[in-house]
């Protein structure tokens, strides 16, 4: 794994010093911008997780809390979004001007 690393490394240094080598670092801050919205995905996982528990700790709430862990889940997924046009902007605008 350390010689994975260290090579990705070395190559990564490389594009950047090289011509026109920027566009491995753009598409490198694409990656890292898809990889934090695809934590979002933790995180509606979560959200999920304990309104189930509450819901079979209080059943007669299941509605109420049904209807909260939908638009929690929204929420979060809003992120993720987020990154998604992040990370296209970052491949289309950025790319584009190398």
């Amino acid at each position: 794994m350390g010689n994975f690393l260290t090579r990705l490394l070395a190559e990564t240094t490389e594009a950047a010093t090289g011509n026109g080598g920027q566009l491995g670092l753009v598409a490198l801050a694409a990656a890292i911008a898809v990889l934090v919205g695809g934590l979002s995905a933790l995180g509606e996982s979560w959200i999920a997780c304990h309104a189930i528990d509450a819901m079979s700790r209080n059943p007669e709430q299941q509605g109420k809390l049904q209807s909260t862990m939908i638009l929690a889940i929204a929420l979060d997924e809003s992120t993720a979004i987020y990154a998604l046009i992040v990370a296209i902007l970052i491949l289309f605008v950025l790319g584009a001007k190398i």
